[in-house]
């Protein structure tokens, strides 16, 4: 085992390079607009993957980056971490031909540091991060890995932590911030995605200390984003929880602690709160400062596919968690769904 993953780590720090991107809608050519969406989980599909992502949804992807959380796997081969008699257990995998589906939805780099990226093992993984590669797409997560990107002559550097062994730790904070700090010297930005905290519907709140969920240390969350800006992060991006939470306007960044589930296709609860989703958009300058940000709301439709919410049901929830959890640090969320923060003034 010990092998196989220092294969697919070294495989990924390969990977670690800086690529051009595709200029997004919005940005001015000394800024960067960075799209965030939660959990997309797939297995294969009657369909094909074809009703995934709708034109609406395909639309409010596209940006200069554009960042999921990538739970299981895109593999044919590897051992499935469920036993043939397990009833509580759950391994996701899709056919390796699903990276073209993110990729065509407008994602330009997924992320696999979270519980789900080891379904099939080391096997797994490998065919997983060569079906992004085949498509052009880019990854964060695995451990040492800080991913590069190029968006009008800036450096965006993308690191993905997750609490376990295959990912780049959650739970070991100095390593944490040395990464972060080593990230700053490489890029212009730094972009911290975490996954992070207990899941379920009665999980919202962003509470201090550690998260403990089935036995396993969730992390810090907010201990953990608070270190990571002040190593230098200009963004925190949080998935884990399948529900929504609030954000933080922390030391001058934006910290946005779970954008809830965004494809599960059967795979993912969604009632509830649980089919309650958004799509995260963020502006930010050369130097890190917070330009603009908005939260486009976003409903989960059976058997788990993301469409635009008429509702809105985004807005209010976040809005009302953010207050509560983090006062007078909370982001603001406007009626049109603008994330203002604390001290910006509206008209």
């Amino acid at each position: 085992m010990a092998s196989r993953l220092t294969a697919v780590v070294g495989l990924a720090a390969l990977c670690a390079v800086a690529v051009a991107v595709p200029g997004g809608a919005g940005a001015t050519p000394r800024s960067v607009s960075i799209t965030w969406v939660g959990d997309i989980a797939m297995v294969a599909s009657s369909d094909g993957g074809a009703s995934f992502f709708s034109p609406a949804i395909r639309q409010k992807l596209r940006n200069d980056v554009a960042i999921g959380n990538l739970e299981g796997t895109l593999a044919v081969g590897g051992s499935s971490k469920c036993g043939p008699t397990s009833t509580n257990c759950f391994a996701f995998r899709a056919p390796p031909a699903y990276a073209r589906l993110l990729r065509q939805a407008g994602f330009t780099l997924m992320n696999v540091a979270n519980n789900h990226a080891w379904d099939y093992g080391a096997e797994g993984q490998r065919e997983t991060l060569a079906a992004l590669r085949s498509t052009g797409l880019r990854w964060s997560g695995p451990r040492g890995l800080i991913t590069v990107v190029r968006v009008h002559g800036i450096r965006v550097a993308v690191i993905g932590f997750a609490p376990y062994s295959w990912a780049q730790s959650l739970t070991d904070l100095p390593a944490a911030q040395r990464i972060v700090r080593r990230a700053k010297q490489e890029a212009n930005l730094v972009v911290v995605v975490m996954h992070a905290g207990a899941e379920g519907a009665d999980r919202q709140h962003v509470k201090p200390g550690t998260e403990w969920f089935l036995g396993e240390n969730r992390g810090d969350a907010e201990g953990f984003a608070h270190l990571v800006v002040d190593a230098g992060a200009d963004l925190v991006v949080g998935s884990g929880p399948h529900v929504l939470r609030g954000m933080e306007w922390y030391h001058g960044r934006l910290v946005a602690y779970s954008l809830g589930n965004f494809l599960g296709d059967g795979t993912l609860g969604i009632g509830g709160m649980l089919g309650a989703s958004g799509i995260l958009h963020v502006t930010l300058g050369t130097n890190g400062a917070y330009l603009h940000g908005d939260l486009t709301p976003v409903r989960l439709l059976s058997p788990g596919v993301p469409e635009i919410d008429s509702a809105e049901a985004a807005h209010g929830i976040v809005r009302a968690l953010s207050r509560e959890d983090f006062g007078q640090n909370a982001m603001r969320v406007t009626v049109a769904g603008q994330l203002l923060p604390p001290a910006w003034r509206t008209g």
